[in-house]
């Protein structure tokens, strides 16, 4: 058969629609496959956060300060708009021990570029009128930023349809080609037959399956998280804000459940209310207690909120990595496999980054940023099963 693209990505997410819109852009031809649609999975349960707050510096603050830059970029360049919302994000330490754990890690940031403003406890009313009494500071990160995930994810779709992109939506890939020798050749669905000498694993929180079907391993785990959408307000929540306790949830290896409060605003009205944390599979049982941790964790943050209906609730899976670092970049054991994935819950904030880094990988560029500690083939190999 025929060559179909010269790459194609699995994951119509906001991953992989990043990779095919800068692919796209490189000059290269993309096919693009999802078992089901655009933002269909992760991305359509997320917030849409975009964050440098929540990082140290490292690899991914040196991703996050470039998919910054590339979102503001995004924002004027993609039509009809990605609801891409400059609020600023708020962290605030609930006694004197945050506070000064929150503004030495703030320093360090400062200094890898992101920029920090301290907030003393008189001076938090200034920022969030509605914020509880008590709290001992907080730090202002104005290039914290927002978009709407599945709206986002859409018009980079479009771009890249609209530079040669072909979608191939609703058909899972049931086998990645690999020729004899061991070098990807393409990938086979239900309908159809693809052939590209690359193929880009973007499947989020699915991933580990299709570098199986590649013929290798990555320990991508599904973490699950949920949010609460309350009735429209007046703007109650001015930015992002979350508690310094989320730090340590992002970062923590427990599968057990996790609560901190994290808090928005929307242009439309509805605040959202996170977060939580726990690995159970793909488990879809709604979780009552983690719903009453979050409504009881935003109340004490925000007491205003004590009287508000909550209209619903959602949950997503986030792609989980142990060493909390995507992988991105070529997979040295399955010439033609690239990766992108294991953003675990910042890969909306993260994706254009990763999208630029793919394309340039693909077409033999060096790269913006050093792909070393993104490595797909970091991780030990699995032991053989009992």
């Amino acid at each position: 058969m025929k060559q179909t693209a010269d790459v194609i990505v699995i994951g119509a997410g906001i991953v992989g629609a990043a990779c095919a819109y800068y692919a796209t852009r490189a000059g290269l031809t993309v096919a693009v496959v999802d078992r089901a649609g655009p933002a269909a999975g992760t991305t359509g349960a997320g917030e849409g956060n975009l964050l440098v707050s929540d990082k140290s510096p490292g690899p991914e603050l040196d991703l996050a300060l470039l998919s910054t830059s590339l979102w503001r970029d995004l924002a004027t360049q993609l039509p009809q708009g990605i609801e891409y919302e400059a609020k600023g994000g708020v962290v605030v330490a609930a006694d004197e021990a945050q506070w000064a754990a929150l503004r030495s890690a703030a320093g360090r940031q400062a200094a890898a570029g992101v920029t920090t403003r301290e907030v003393p406890a008189r001076r938090l009313p200034d920022l969030e009128p509605h914020l509880a009494p008590g709290l001992a500071g907080a730090v202002h990160y104005p290039q914290d930023a927002q978009v709407q995930p599945a709206v986002a994810a859409s018009r980079l779709l479009d771009a890249a349809r609209g530079s040669g992109a072909v979608l191939h939506l609703g058909e899972s890939v049931t086998q990645v080609v690999v020729t004899p020798r061991g070098r990807v050749d393409g990938v086979r669905t239900p309908r159809r037959e693809l052939r590209a000498p690359a193929v880009v694993n973007a499947a989020g929180p699915w991933s580990a399956r299709i570098a199986e079907l590649a013929g290798t391993t990555l320990p991508v785990m599904p973490r699950r998280g949920f949010v609460l959408v309350t009735e429209p307000l007046p703007r109650v929540v001015r930015h992002k804000v979350y508690a310094a306790a989320y730090l340590a949830d992002v970062t923590s290896d427990s599968a057990a459940l996790h609560t901190s409060p994290v808090i928005e605003g929307t242009p439309a009205g509805p605040v959202l209310i996170g977060s939580s944390r726990e690995r159970t599979g793909f488990g879809r049982a709604l979780s009552a207690e983690a719903l009453r941790r979050m409504a009881l964790d935003a109340t004490a943050l925000f007491p205003v909120l004590a009287e508000v209906s909550v209209l619903r609730a959602y949950h997503g899976f986030r792609p989980y990595l142990p060493d909390h670092l995507p992988a991105i970049g070529p997979d040295p054991r399955v010439p033609g496999l690239h990766h992108a994935c294991g953003h675990e819950g910042a890969g909306i904030g993260l994706a254009p980054g990763t999208g630029l880094l793919l394309a340039q990988a693909l077409c033999g560029e060096e790269p913006s940023l050093d792909l070393v500690p993104f490595r797909p083939d970091r991780f030990p190999a699995p032991g053989p099963r009992a």
